[in-house]
């Protein structure tokens, strides 16, 4: 299948609300349909030292999920180690953003011959890379079609919505989003998920329960990704 790799980038309405989740879970989702993937945070800021040096959770959870071989290097290229916005801990390190860099980086990667390429963003849809860019701006430079994490909570309606316009208001396609529970107690979990079905501009591919701890396959049971193929 590989002849037209489908390559998606992976938005989220804020921080935490379950990108790198839904990300192996559509990674496992389309390995059980015997895809080949790979997948590339080209961003991320928050390190832990390992016995191979600085590593970001987000980034080995996603090696962990997808198919294919890849150095860490090139899966989470650039590594901030401070969890803080990554425009601020990369002006804290002395390093340059810029999207012209990064957009080099998810290249190398989205010109390998596989089925899928998920690029993973890091906060929410408007982040700083720089005092002049965001975040944002690498998707418009790489044109891949963005699925939207919404992290339902009290707000998470208009955060999604506003999400959603800015997506298209950048020329981008809405391919699809993905509900994640993140609270569980949250109050009236199913009308506020009948709006987000009603107002976003896309098909839903799943409604993730919450989870104690994430797991990919567990995830991949609850997303339908044939919208994707």
């Amino acid at each position: 299948m590989n002849l037209a790799a489908k390559q998606y980038f992976i938005a989220g309405t804020d921080t935490d609300v379950g990108k790198t989740l839904v990300a192996c879970g559509i990674l496992r989702a389309a390995a059980a349909r015997g895809l080949k993937t790979l997948a590339i945070k080209p961003v991320a800021a928050g390190a832990d030292l390992t016995e191979q040096g600085l590593r970001n959770t987000d980034a080995l959870m996603l090696i962990d999920a997808m198919t294919e071989s890849l150095p860490y290097e090139q899966v989470n290229p650039v590594l901030l180690a401070p969890p803080i916005a990554p425009h601020i801990a990369a002006e804290q390190a002395g390093r340059r953003l810029s999207v012209s860099q990064l957009a080099g980086f998810c290249r190398g990667v989205m010109m390998r011959k596989v089925d899928m390429v998920l690029i993973e963003g890091a906060g929410g849809w408007r982040v700083p890379l720089s005092q002049r860019e965001m975040l944002s701006g690498l998707v418009v430079e790489l044109q891949t079609p963005v699925i939207l994490v919404v992290g339902m909570k009290l707000g998470c309606i208009s955060h999604a919505l506003l999400t959603a316009e800015a997506i298209r208001a950048d020329g981008l396609v809405l391919a699809g989003w993905v509900a994640n529970q993140i609270d569980p107690d949250m109050a009236c979990f199913d009308e506020n998920l009948a709006t987000l079905r009603n107002f976003l501009p896309a098909p839903c591919l799943g409604v993730l329960p919450n989870l104690s701890q994430p797991d990919a396959n567990l995830a991949a049971e609850h997303l339908d990704i044939s919208p994707l193929l």
